[in-house]
């Protein structure tokens, strides 16, 4: 599927997760192969689910957004059968509002699981090759200890939803055009949660959260890129009156080194050297990020020339494979040259017949007696 996501589903790259699940649930019922007979609606129905089913969950959309449909296994589908399982549940939500076809619910009851957050955290280049342990600091709705996460005040506990029996969500029937149908949503009173709070904790009124400053030690494996996210699972905000927690998710900045470049897990460097180290071969002492190598520059070296130090690069985040430090040489020609330098390289010109701009007559007069 080439087509961009956000295309297909008719909403801006800035558009929110509840925009996009608009979206979707309204092209779904356009598009759905059992309610529009055009041949070419069920091949767009699938490109629309595999879209949103990227596009709904934060952490595919960032991948998305970062690598493309490659980034995030365009078209395999959740496991729940291909393009049609990626949204099932939506599907029924835009045609029964929420329920199965046949009485159904497909809406959770409990209380609703606490909202992902979000970090960035600064590497030096170094940390983000070889892997360290940092810390980051984030201000996130926790647990209210007074009431421990249950929002009612201490000595009382929450009753169960009179509306809706504990169960979260309420049961409605309606007329549709395919007849009578069941539907369920979340139940109005509880908001879904199953229960209410008669008195509410006074430390987080009645909520059962309270926002706080929080410090979680983050290790970062060794060969992340610049723009890679790491998932904390659970390290998210609290949900409300005792939900689950959301996940944090890491996003990493390397900052750039002043010498060596990354390209994939190797990395490349341009190493400078005069014309004499070129003409005549050297021994250099290279620094790499392991430390010093001896690197043995043959004689006539032109620039170009790539020198490949193997397993010098950037370790494999899933595997102990290493990239390479790739050595591209450039060879510079002296800009500024005394009169002993010019001729010295007039002499060698002259050996090797090379033609060569002429002198001016009273500097060469100069360079001459310099050598007497």
């Amino acid at each position: 599927m080439a087509a961009d996501y956000y295309e297909l589903l008719g909403v801006s790259r800035s558009a929110s997760t509840e925009e996009i699940k608009r979206a979707y649930r309204r092209m779904a019922r356009e598009l759905h192969p059992d309610t529009n007979a055009d041949p070419s609606a069920e091949e767009r129905f699938k490109e629309i689910a595999v879209a949103y089913e990227t596009l709904a969950d934060p952490a595919r959309r960032r991948r998305y957004d970062t690598f493309g449909p490659e980034g995030v296994g365009a078209g395999r589908g959740n496991g729940g059968g291909g393009a049609y399982g990626a949204g099932l549940g939506d599907i029924f939500d835009a045609f029964f509002g929420g329920a199965g076809p046949f009485g159904g619910g497909a809406t959770r009851s409990g209380p609703p699981r606490g909202a992902d957050m979000e970090v960035a955290l600064d590497l030096e280049f170094e940390e983000a090759v070889f892997g360290v342990s940092r810390e980051v600091e984030v201000r996130l709705p926790v647990t209210c200890p007074t009431c421990d996460g249950s929002g009612a005040r201490p000595g009382t506990s929450p009753t169960t939803c009179a509306e809706c029996g504990g169960a979260g969500q309420v049961r409605r029937v309606r007329q549709s055009i395919l007849g009578q149908m069941v539907t369920a949503g979340p139940c109005p009173r509880c908001g879904g949660r199953g229960s209410v709070v008669s008195e509410a904790c006074s430390d987080c009124r009645g909520e059962g959260r309270r926002t706080e400053t929080r410090t979680w030690n983050v290790d970062i494996p060794a060969g992340v890129d610049h723009g890679s996210t790491l998932r904390l699972a659970g390290r998210g905000a609290a949900g409300v009156q005792g939900g689950a927690n959301g996940d944090l998710y890491v996003h990493l900045r390397v900052q750039p080194h002043e010498r060596f470049e990354r390209s994939g897990y190797d990395l490349v460097h341009e190493l400078h050297i005069p014309v004499t180290q070129a003409s005549l071969g050297a021994h250099l002492r290279y620094e790499t990020l392991d430390g010093t190598e001896d690197l043995v520059i043959p004689a006539g070296t032109q620039t170009g020339r790539v020198f490949r130090l193997r397993g010098r690069g950037v370790p494999h985040v899933e595997g102990r494979a290493r990239g390479d430090l790739l050595v591209t040489v450039v060879v510079d020609a002296p800009t500024q040259l005394n009169p002993v330098e010019e001729e010295l390289l007039r002499r060698l010109a002259a050996e090797r017949g090379d033609e060569v701009a002429p002198a001016d007559a009273g500097l060469l007069s100069r360079i001459r007696s310099a050598f007497k």
